[in-house]
Order: C-alpha cells, then structure tokens, then sequence
C-alpha cells in the first residue's frame, strides 16, 4: 500500500455549491482558481467551511504578500500597496492563475493528506490510543453511553469516511475542537471555538475570499507570511502555551491538536488525537476574524474575544459587531474595519450586498469538554450601511433594536400579569415561582422570533442611497408593533376564563382586561411621536 497518498492540491475533497445549486467535491487548487464559479463552500457543517477559507486566506495572504497579480516579485511596503494590490485583485473578478500555481506547485509535496513524514494538518508517528472516526465526524458528535437518535449515518458508515470526507473533518478538528481530548487533557479549546468567530460573505466564493482577506495588520506593519507547510520542521509539544503568530496566514494554519489519520483501503476507520499547544486570547489583534470587548481586571485592562450569544438572533448584537463603541468598550472585528473602509472609498460599489456570519460552539460545562451545540447566524445588508452615507441608518437601526428589546419586555410584563390573573404567583426572590419566570421567558422569546425574519428582511432592504429614510424606518415600526399587538392579543386569548375574572396576589388585583389596557399603554408609549 503507497503511503504518500491523496494531495489535497489535486484531488477533489473541499466541498462547494456550484451556480446551478448542485453540491460537488473540488481540488484545494480548483477551489482557489474557479472560486469565482462557485457561490459558496458547502461542507457538511459551517465548522468546516470556515476552516476551509482559513485554508485558502492563508494561501492568498502568502501569495499576494510576495508577488503582484500578473506574479512579479512586489512586496507590500504601506498602505496604499497593499489597498492597490487588494482593488486589483478585486476588479479581476477571480484570483489570477499564474502566481496562485506557481505557488501551489512549488509546496505541492507539502499538501499529501497521508505521508510517512509530512502528512498535511497532522503530526507523523503519533503515538496515542486509536479513535473510532465516528468521533471524528461532527455530523454524528456522541459518547460512548449516549448514542445520538436519528444519526444521519448507520451501520458501518458510521466507521469509515472517504480520504475526501476525512480530510474535511481533520480541517474542522483543529479549528473546533473541545477539550474532551484525553491524555492529556487540553488546556484549551480550538482556537476558532475559544472566541466570537465573524465573517463576511459575498456573491460568491471570490467575494468571499476577499472580503475576508485583511492585507493591512493593525499596527499599520506587514509581516513575513508562514503558513505551516512552508515551515521546515513541525513541533507541537503539547499543552505549551506559545506566543500568537505574528502572520495571519501562520494563525489560520496552526494546529491545536495532535491528529494522525490512519489509512486503510480507500478509507479512514480511526484516527490518533491528543493536546496540541495553545495561545492566549488577550489582546490576540492578529486575529481580524473577531470582535473584541474590554475587560478590567485588578487594574489591568486587556481585550478578551466578544463571543456571541446563541441564544440571540444576529441583529440583536447589531451595534456590537458593527458599530465601534465611544469608549472602546468594545473593538469591531478587523473584517468588518476592512469592509467598512472598502465602502467609504466606495472600492465596493453601491447596491452591493453581503452578509455578516458568525459561527461558534457553546458548552455543556465549566470545562468546555462537552459541546452543548453549533451555532451560526448570518445578516445580509447592503454595503452603503457600513459607508459614510450609512451612518446615520446605523444609529437608527441600533434604536430600533433598542426599541425590539422594550417590545420584548412588555410582552414579558404581560404574560407574567396574565399568569397572575389566573391564579398563579410570582414567588419570592428566596423562593422564585419557575412557572411564572418561565412564562414571561417563553413570552420573549416568541416576540423575538416573529420578529426575526421581518426584521432581516427589512433591513436587508435598505439602501441609503435611495431610500426614503423616513419612510422605511416608519415600515419597520409599523411591522414590529402590529407583532407584538397581535401576540399580545393572542396572550390574553389563550389565558382563560380565570384570568378575565382576575385575581389577588399580594393586595393587587390582577385581570387579563387590566394587563392588557396597561400593554397597549406601554406599547404606545414606545412609539410616541418625539
């Protein structure tokens, strides 16, 4: 059996969505070169997508910090190199061949998926318990004493994958894995599952690739670029906290786990996993894939990853992700930055529409060794909202956000007055009725989610170049209000006889017509003319 086997460079493994909408497997190089082909990665989970694009940035920053467009040797000295380098790139609608092949040709040898010395994103001669690849797969995530119900795999496919289908789950692997990895314990999780992972999307996998790569580094220096294969030598000694890479192309490509695929015929049945190194999170700048949120701690002041709520729609989070805090409490994402300065000098052109995405893990426990779910979110817009033009439509936007989490409050206020009309308590704070909390919960978080498509579709509407200003925002305040209205009614329906009566709690009458009038006041006082 050949031990060097399956370049990732030639054979198809990464899979994209074509512009007929069919899915299909393409070469790491394919992928790079017909980008502009393909509307978008399409792997099995979003966790491997973004690693892929990782993947194929860290090839682009490396390329493109080395050699213009036509592929003369051009390094970039300042600013105005590297905005001319990226505009360039982005009017050729595609990345050009000549230099992405030369480069890939030159490391090809570095790219075998399984070889006795170099296996790509692996360490060789690993020397660990074997893993069932069924752990390996995040489709079918599960222990050995809960089995996963309706898995979307049986039988012995549950215990074997394609070298294709492997190499995309080693990929999500090192981005987001857990720290349930034994002997040793890790001390950290994935990088990409340790902060609040945001990206940007655009038409198609071209735009995508350039919207997210970030030439200029916050510092304002360029830096030698080294993604991993270009290195000579590959030690990870394991739990060893290391320096952040000082190039973005070495942080997309780092590996926070020992794994070692091992091939069978035509297939991987298990694999070798244990702790990689790790870095630290504060103040980790080089990272443009994250916003970042201030913290003081006995005096010191640092930034720590902003990491998503997933229990909150995207937009709710509108003003953290887009908008740059007065006090710097908060740090936008580098990708947003960039974005935002490709549409004030209007490199982007007007009526382009792109979507914000953030993917991440949240956990079962304090140790972060059990993934409670994936999650991922995204929010289309126009580019005119993040110009100069838009400013003043993204203060609105916050407001009425503002406004989404008043409604929210006083849909909450009217279930729990509907719950005590029909008899039911609020507790004491030593002894909290769950009933009544969870009810006022439930409330909110089913306003939130009539609102929710409402609200992306509008705000994917608008256009600050065209728009009646005015006119749109008073659509939306219309929308959100007769939502709330009509939920708000159907609260008071749906509480019964007994409510309508009322009842005493606490010397206080409460009745569901009492809850409702003092609702409709509240409503209307949130949308008062100022």
């Amino acid at each position: 059996m050949n031990e060097i086997e399956f370049n990732l460079l030639d054979e198809p493994w990464i899979r994209v969505m074509d512009s007929d909408c069919q899915i299909k497997e393409v070469s790491l190089e394919d992928a790079l070169l017909n980008a502009h082909e393909y509307k978008a990665l399409k792997g099995e989970m979003p966790t491997q997508d973004i690693v892929i694009l990782r993947l194929m940035l860290a090839v682009v920053h490396t390329v493109f910090s080395r050699v213009d467009i036509d592929g003369d040797e051009s390094e970039l000295e300042d600013a105005d190199d590297a905005v001319d380098m990226w505009k360039s790139l982005w009017n050729n609608k595609k990345l050009p061949e000549k230099p992405v092949k030369e480069y890939l040709e030159k490391w090809h040898d570095r790219f075998w998926l399984f070889h006795p010395e170099r296996p790509f994103g692996q360490m060789a001669g690993l020397d660990t318990r074997d893993y069932d690849v069924q752990k390996l797969n995040g489709e079918i995530l599960q222990s050995d004493n809960k089995k996963r119900v309706f898995s979307p795999y049986s039988g012995e496919t549950k215990h074997k994958m394609s070298f294709a289908q492997a190499a995309r789950w080693l990929m999500a692997l090192n981005g987001f894995t857990d720290m349930g990895t034994k002997k040793p314990n890790p001390k950290k999780p994935g990088w990409l599952a340790d902060i609040g992972t945001l990206y940007v999307v655009g038409d198609n996998l071209f735009d995508t690739i350039m919207l997210n790569y970030v030439p200029l580094y916050p510092d304002g220096e360029f830096r030698k670029e080294c993604p991993i294969w270009e290195k000579d030598t590959i030690v990870i000694v394991g739990n060893k906290l290391l320096p952040i890479p000082d190039n973005r192309s070495e942080l997309y490509t780092a590996l926070p786990r020992k794994v070692l695929l091992i091939k069978d015929v035509n297939c991987v049945r298990v694999f070798k996993v244990t702790a990689g190194d790790y870095f630290e999170t504060e103040n980790a700048f080089i990272e443009p894939m994250t916003a970042w949120k201030k913290v003081i701690d006995k005096k010191k002041e640092f930034y720590i990853p902003f990491k998503h709520d997933s229990e909150k729609q995207l937009w709710r989070e509108f003003s953290s992700i887009l908008m740059q805090s007065e006090n710097h409490d908060t740090e936008l994402a580098e990708v947003v930055k960039w974005t935002n300065y490709l549409c004030k000098k209007r490199i982007i052109k007007h009526g382009y529409v792109f979507s914000i995405s953030t993917i991440g893990l949240s956990f079962g426990d304090l140790f972060k060794s059990l993934v409670k779910h994936v999650y991922f979110d995204s929010l289309e817009m126009n580019a005119q909202i993040l110009s100069e033009v838009g400013m003043g439509y993204r203060e609105e936007i916050k407001f009425e956000i503002s406004r989404c989490e008043e409604l929210a409050d006083k849909i909450s206020r009217l279930a729990g007055n509907l719950y005590l009309s029909s008899g039911g308590t609020s507790g004491s704070k030593a002894s909290p009725d769950k009933t009544y909390r969870s009810t006022r919960a439930n409330a909110k978080s089913q306003l939130y989610y009539r609102l929710d498509l409402p609200f992306r579709s509008w705000l994917s509407s608008l256009d600050p170049e065209s728009d009646n200003k005015q006119e749109k925002f008073e659509q939306w305040q219309d929308t959100a209000k007769k939502i709330t209205l009509d939920l708000g009614k159907e609260l008071v329906a749906a509480a019964g006889d007994a409510a309508m009566v009322g009842h005493m709690v606490d010397k206080t009458i409460y009745s569901a017509p009492k809850a409702y009038n003092s609702f409709l006041r509240d409503v209307s006082k949130i949308y008062q003319k100022i």
